[in-house]
């Protein structure tokens, strides 16, 4: 899952959205990529983000489609909780929760209308997984690549971080810096944003902006 935010103390709200997620029903915590402030994409005229990734474990059963959709609405009730409101496309977000990769699933599915994206250009789309725009997009790539550098997501034909490599070579050293870490009550400052301290996992593994 990627997480993001940048309005209010979007620190704090991603630190209770990771604490929300791990408290969804059949599910089990299994990593939390460290914290990063990132540059606006699209709409440069806002406050910087802050974004990390969730990795999830969950019983999937035999209908992996149907699995992927009942959480994508859990993730949309827990936006909706904590006060996301629509806006336009790439505009500030109280929080933002995507599925990005499904163990190795590629799923295409009818989002039921709980699970409709509070962007109104992508209200109407289908739930694609693995997610769209994440191999172009290094703010989703750099946390994932915490978590799963190895994984080669259905239909990229590369690992995530050969995907993530391409994308600092294209979006340049400022647009992604590591803030802080999780220290597994919430995010532990890191020096001045450069250093290194590795992402919390419990075993290895998978890890969502929608």
């Amino acid at each position: 899952m990627g997480l993001g935010s940048n309005l209010g103390d979007a620190e704090r709200t991603l630190a209770a959205a990771v604490h929300a997620l791990a408290a969804l029903p059949r599910v089990r915590l299994r990593g939390v990529s460290r914290l990063y402030a990132t540059a606006p994409v699209g709409v440069t005229d806002q406050p910087e983000f802050r974004n990390a990734a969730v990795a999830l474990d969950l019983r999937v059963g035999p209908d992996a489609a149907a699995a992927a959709t009942g959480l994508l609405t859990a993730l949309k009730g827990i936006e909706h909780a904590f006060g996301r409101r629509q806006r336009r496309r790439w505009g500030p977000r109280e929080v933002d929760l995507d599925l990005l990769v499904f163990g190795r699933q590629r799923i295409r599915a009818e989002r039921p209308p709980e699970g409709r994206s509070a962007d109104p250009a992508k209200a109407s789309l289908p739930l694609v997984v693995p997610h769209v725009e994440a191999r172009r997009r290094l703010f989703v790539l750099a946390p994932l690549e915490d978590l799963a550098p190895r994984l080669v997501p259905p239909g990229w034909g590369e690992t995530v971080a050969t995907a993530a490599a391409r994308q600092r070579t294209a979006e340049g050293p400022d647009a992604v810096r590591v803030i802080a870490a999780w220290g597994g009550d919430g995010w532990q400052p890191i020096g001045n944003g450069t250093g290194d301290q590795r992402p919390v996992r419990s075993g290895g593994g998978a890890a969502s902006r929608a």
